[in-house]
């Protein structure tokens, strides 16, 4: 389908790290439009001038962007395209341009997308978890009651949970996770299409233990998947199984923290919820 020469507000994707990655119509696009809105016009002017462009740009950020409206909407209205762009990836996603396309939108402006890269659906198509189904998040609330609060509201859910996360806080949101989903699997990507992108797999625990042994696995920016939770019959039947695993481990010596962590590693769950299991079997009179 070839673009119309209608005005357009064109919503582009750009790289998240290979440079080859930008599709060919978006090349073009880029050197065709009266103006680039970028969420940072540094990192756009370099990618602009890896394609020999030279194109006017203005930023467009969270801060700014309701201010913007007006401005681009009387361009549109003037018959010149624009190209909005986020610094990698997919705009809109976890990323500024949310407000411009709905003011627009509701202007009855024209509004193509530009398909191309996106962190979240990369990740996935590599991760080896359910893809049917799945609640992407965005990036977790910053301070740790908010992220645990968050956490434990989705822990229920049966589909795959993708979050953004930074290097900054990647270990704390590990911490947090293992604490509300215990040995559930994980998958971290890292600097996905960079020289070195990292698939992590493993329980929240284990992956953090990993980081610990080797602190480059913290550096980059990260795809955060998480397994989703049993259906609730399944996860009944977990129960059952577990209880029986602790009666019989309690009654072969074996303490009530052991028992708790051997249920968590073969069953899944939280050791601290095997082990208030446990504790209860424990005191439970025969």
């Amino acid at each position: 389908m070839s673009d119309a020469n209608t005005a357009s507000l064109y919503v582009v994707a750009t790289p998240i790290g290979n440079l080859e990655d930008l599709s060919p119509r978006a090349a073009r696009l880029l050197g065709e439009v009266a103006v680039v809105a970028a969420e940072d016009t540094r990192h756009t002017g370099r990618l602009l001038r890896h394609l020999g462009l030279s194109v006017p740009m203005l930023s467009l950020h969270e801060h700014n962007e309701a201010a913007r409206v007006e401005q681009l909407d009387a361009r549109l209205a003037a018959g010149e395209s624009i190209a909005l762009v986020s610094d990698a990836g997919t705009p809109l996603i976890s990323d500024p341009g949310f407000v411009l396309v709905r003011e627009l939108r509701a202007r009855g402006r024209r509004i193509v997308p530009v398909p191309g890269a996106c962190a979240l659906v990369a990740a996935l198509s590599a991760a080896g978890l359910p893809t049917d189904r799945f609640t992407f998040q965005g990036f977790l609330p910053a301070k740790g009651a908010g992220r645990r609060a968050r956490l434990e509201a989705l822990a229920t859910r049966e589909e795959t949970l993708v979050f953004y996360e930074s290097p900054h806080r990647i270990r704390d949101t590990l911490a947090d996770l293992a604490t509300v989903v215990g040995e559930r699997r994980l998958v971290l990507a890292r600097e996905l299409t960079k020289t070195f992108e990292t698939f992590l797999d493993g329980s929240a625990g284990e992956l953090l233990a990993r980081m610990e042994v080797d602190p480059d696995q913290a550096r980059g920016e990260f795809v955060v998947m998480v397994a989703g939770a049993a259906p609730r019959e399944e996860e009944e039947a977990s129960v059952v199984e577990g209880e029986a695993l602790l009666a019989a481990l309690l009654a072969e010596g074996v303490g009530v923290k052991q028992a708790a962590s051997v249920a968590a590693r073969v069953l899944g769950g939280t050791k601290k919820a095997w082990y208030a299991r446990a504790q209860a079997l424990k005191d439970t009179p025969c």
